[in-house]
């Protein structure tokens, strides 16, 4: 009895503890607040799971170019992401450009990223998208077995669960706030 207590208690730990082989599917992230989802890609990155990128990444999402290693990311001929300089709220609640937020965005972005935005002028207020063969030249295509077995996976932001964390610069437009006029 005891040593089925001590192997069934093992086990338990060991399936805890090892990463999880499980794929999330990206089909349509606006993105949101650069905090939030630099925590959320952390915990996928730790948790060693794949992500299929198969639809827009917008904003705050695109971050997962540079957060989830290369070898853990693949894209589908769907997929679009879609980049823009951060903004934060000023003291009348307008939109204005976050350089520290842009700038945070710019490091956490692979060299070819980086140099894909600037051949285009940098990041702006409004939003540049990548996609077609200009992003299948610098990410790996999804496989077919990968599409299959991502098929009842969970998909958007909510692959990865977490409390939002506040943050004084977001890099996306939520419904109800005004336009971004500079």
């Amino acid at each position: 009895m005891r040593i089925t207590t001590v192997a069934l208690s093992a086990a338990l730990v060991t399936a805890f503890t090892l990463p999880s082989s499980a794929t999330v599917r990206i089909t349509s992230d606006p993105g949101g607040e650069i905090g939030v989802y630099l925590q959320k890609f952390e915990l996928l990155r730790n948790s060693g799971q794949d992500v299929i990128i198969d639809g827009p990444c917008l904003s705050a999402c695109t971050m997962v170019l540079g957060v989830i290693p290369r070898d853990h990311l693949c894209v589908t001929s769907r997929a679009r992401l879609g980049f823009h300089a951060a903004w934060r709220p000023n003291e009348f609640g307008r939109q204005v450009v976050s350089p520290d937020g842009t700038e945070l965005l710019m490091t956490e972005y692979p060299p070819q990223v980086r140099d894909w935005i600037a051949r285009r002028g940098g990041l702006t207020p409004h939003l540049i998208y990548l996609t077609g063969s200009e992003l299948a030249s610098m990410y790996p295509p999804c496989q077919r077995d990968q599409n299959a077995a991502a098929a009842g996976s969970t998909s958007g932001s909510g692959g990865v669960l977490l409390r939002p964390r506040t943050s004084t610069f977001a890099s996306s437009r939520k419904v109800g706030r005004k336009p971004f006029r500079p």
